[in-house]
C-alpha cells in the first residue's frame, strides 16, 4: 500500500453552526458526477442494513465512499461463530483492524475483484489533531473508498459513548488506534460533539456526494427489545447516534455552504432501518439474501485465511453461515426509514427534496416528462419523502416530515409535519406532543376528497395511524384512528363513491381505515383473509372506480393483489 496525506478542512472546534433558516431560499450548486457517501456507526452496518443498494451502486459505476464513525472495537474479542468466547484475548486495536480487513475483502468482492486485492491507503488530516485512514480500490469503472474515523465505542466509564456525546455536553471520546494502521495516533486526540460534526461536514464538502445514506436517526419504540438493541427502541444505540450526527452534519454543511458560497449542495438522502428488521416480516427474496450473504461471508473471513493483515482477516463472528443462521434475521430485510415518493409530478411541476430542502422543477416542454433546474422552496431540514395534492380549486399543497429541532448536546430534538402552500411553509405539528415521541412520526401522505376536504395521515409513535383534515380552510386537531400496528409507508386512495381509504402493512395482515360514507370520519375497517405482507402496499383506483391493493409477500418474489 502506498501512503500520502490529504487535508480535509474543518471549521474551528466547538463553534456551533447556526441551524438552517426554513424560510430562506438559495440557488443550488451545480450537481457533479454521481457519488454516494454512506455514514455508518460500525463496520458491517452497510453490509447488513444498506445492501443490496451498496453493491448495486458500485455495479452501476457510481463511486461509493463509506465513512465508519466508531472504531468498532467493542470488547476486542474476535471470536469464531458458534464457538465459545471465554478463552479469547481482548485486543481492541486488533479487532478494529480485523474488521477493517473484513470490509476490504467484502468491498473488493463487490467491485468484482479477488477478496485479498491490495488497496491504496491515504491518511486524511481532519484538523484539530484528528486523522483518518482512507483505503481506496478501483476496478474499471467501479470505485470504493473506506474512511475510518475511529471514535471510541466506550468512554472511560462503563456505557456506550457515542450516544452520550450526542446527548450530553462535555463528553470527549478518544481516537482508537487500529493495529498497524497508517493513521495510528500517538497524540491522544479526542472527538467532541462539534469536532465530529465538523469532520463529517468537512468530508461532505470534500467528496460532494450526490446521495448521502444514513442509518435510522429515530428508531421505533419497542417494549420488548432483543440482544444489542438499546432499551426501549428497535436499534443499536450507536446506530441512532451516528445517524443523528450525520443529519446534523448535513444541516451544517448546507447552512455553511449557503452562507459561504451562496449555494446549496445538491444531494439526496436515504436512511435505513437497523435492528427494526427483526420485528417485522422479511422483505427480501432469497436471491437477494444470498447476495448479501456472499459479501458478509467475505467480511466475516476466517482465522485460517492468509490475508496479509497480522491482526486478523475479518470479523470472525460474522463468518461462515452465521448471518443466515442468526435468528435475528438482519440479513433478510432492507428497510428504508422514509418510504414514499421522492419525486412527485403535479401539473407542470415536479417536487422533491434536494439538499434536505424542498425544490420545484418546471417541465421543459409540456408533456415531455423532462424537468428543469431546481428552484429552492426552503422548508428546513426535511426527510426525503414528500406528499403532494391538488385542491379542488387547483392549488398545490406539499407535505413533508421535518427535523424541526436537531440539537442534541443537551438541547431539544423534535420532528413535525410541515405544509407548503402558496409560497410559504406552516407547521401542522405532530400526532405526538412529547418531544421524544415526535421523533417516531412517519412520513405524511395526503389525498383530496371529492368534497374538497384534504385528508392528511401519518404513522404515530405507537405504530398506528393519525389524521388531520382540512375543511373550508380550517385544519382539525390530530386524531388517532386506532387499529393495528403498521410499518411506515401508508397508501391512500379514494373510491368511486368519494370515500377515503388508507392501507398499512402490519405484522400479519394489511390494516385498513376508511370512511363509512363520504364526509364521515375515517375509521378502522379491517380487511379479512389477507395474507401477511412482506413490505408496504400500493393502492390504485381504476377508471371504473375499483380499488386494487397490491403488496409483496414475505421473503418471496410473489405479490398479492386484491380488488376491493
Amino acid at each position: 500500500m502506498s501512503g500520502c496525506t490529504t487535508t480535509v478542512r474543518a471549521a474551528a472546534p466547538e463553534k456551533m453552526a447556526a441551524p438552517p433558516d426554513p424560510l430562506a431560499t438559495q440557488p443550488y450548486r451545480k450537481k457533479g458526477a454521481p457519488l454516494v457517501m454512506q455514514v455508518l456507526a460500525h463496520p458491517d452496518d452497510d453490509l447488513f442494513f444498506m445492501n443490496p443498494d451498496t453493491v448495486h451502486s458500485l455495479q452501476a459505476g457510481t463511486p461509493v465512499v463509506s465513512v465508519y464513525v466508531t472504531a468498532g472495537e467493542s470488547t476486542g474479542v474476535n471470536h469464531e461463530p458458534f464457538g465459545p468466547r471465554h478463552h479469547h484475548r481482548h485486543d481492541r486495536a486488533a479487532y478494529s483492524s480485523a474488521r477493517h480487513q473484513g470490509l476490504r475483502q467484502a468491498y473488493a468482492t463487490m467491485l468484482g475483484l479477488p477478496h485479498f486485492t491490495p488497496w491504496t491507503t491515504e491518511v486524511l488530516d481532519l484538523g484539530g489533531g484528528l486523522r483518518a485512514e482512507m483505503d481506496a480500490l478501483r476496478h474499471g469503472g467501479r470505485y470504493a473508498r473506506l474512511v475510518f474515523l475511529q471514535v471510541s465505542m466506550h468512554e472511560p466509564a462503563p456505557g456506550a459513548s457515542l450516544p452520550l456525546m450526542w446527548s450530553r455536553p462535555g463528553i470527549a471520546l478518544p481516537y482508537v488506534d487500529a493495529r498497524d494502521a497508517p493513521a495510528a495516533d500517538d497524540r491522544h486526540s479526542v472527538y467532541t460533539h462539534q469536532r465530529l460534526l465538523d469532520v463529517l461536514a468537512g468530508l461532505m464538502e470534500r467528496f460532494r456526494p450526490t446521495e448521502i445514506r444514513t442509518l435510522d436517526p429515530d428508531p421505533d419504540i419497542q417494549a420488548h427489545t432483543v440482544g444489542a438493541e438499546q432499551p426501549g427502541f428497535s436499534d443499536h444505540r450507536d446506530h441512532t447516534a451516528a445517524a443523528l450526527f450525520t443529519w446534523k452534519a448535513m444541516a451544517q454543511w448546507v447552512s455553511r455552504s449557503a452562507g459561504g458560497t451562496g449555494t446549496v449542495p445538491a444531494f439526496t438522502t436515504t436512511a435505513y432501518r437497523g435492528y427494526y428488521t427483526h420485528h417485522w416480516p422479511y422483505n427480501l427474496q432469497p436471491a437477494t439474501v444470498a447476495l448479501k450473504a456472499r459479501f458478509l461471508f467475505q467480511y466475516g473471513g476466517n482465522a485460517s485465511w492468509h490475508c496479509g493483515n497480522t491482526a486478523g482477516c475479518g470479523d470472525y463472528g460474522q463468518g461462515e453461515n452465521e448471518p443466515l443462521a442468526n435468528r435475528k434475521g438482519w440479513i433478510r430485510s432492507t428497510h428504508r426509514r422514509y418510504p414514499g415518493a421522492h419525486r412527485i409530478a403535479a401539473g407542470p411541476y415536479a417536487y422533491e427534496v434536494l439538499g434536505n430542502r424542498a425544490v420545484r422543477r418546471a417541465e421543459t416542454r409540456p408533456g415531455s416528462g423532462v424537468w428543469g433546474e431546481p428552484e429552492d422552496l426552503g422548508g428546513g431540514t426535511l426527510a426525503p419523502a414528500l406528499s403532494c395534492v391538488r385542491t379542488r380549486d387547483g392549488e398545490t399543497l406539499l407535505f413533508a416530515l421535518r427535523f424541526a429541532v436537531l440539537e442534541g448536546h443537551g438541547g431539544p430534538n423534535t420532528r413535525d409535519i410541515v405544509m407548503w402552500r402558496g409560497g410559504g411553509w406552516s407547521s401542522l405539528g405532530s400526532p405526538e406532543t412529547d418531544q421524544d415521541r415526535t421523533r417516531r412520526t412517519g412520513v405524511p401522505v395526503a389525498v383530496t376528497a371529492p368534497d374538497g376536504s384534504v385528508h392528511l395521515f401519518a404513522r404515530n409513535a405507537a405504530k398506528g395511524v393519525s389524521t388531520r383534515v382540512l375543511t373550508a380552510g380550517v385544519w382539525s386537531p390530530w386524531r388517532d384512528l386506532g387499529g393495528g400496528e403498521v410499518q411506515d409507508g401508508l397508501a391512500v386512495v379514494t373510491d368511486k363513491r368519494g370515500r377515503v381509504h388508507v392501507f398499512g402493512s402490519g405484522h400479519t395482515t394489511v390494516h385498513h381505515w376508511a370512511q363509512p360514507s363520504p364526509a364521515a370520519p375515517v375509521a378502522y375497517a379491517l380487511l379479512k383473509h389477507l395474507p401477511t405482507p412482506g413490505d408496504i402496499p400500493t393502492a390504485t383506483r381504476s377508471p371504473t372506480g375499483t380499488i386494487t391493493l397490491t403488496y409483496p409477500l414475505p421473503a418471496s418474489t410473489e405479490t398479492h393483489r386484491v380488488s376491493l
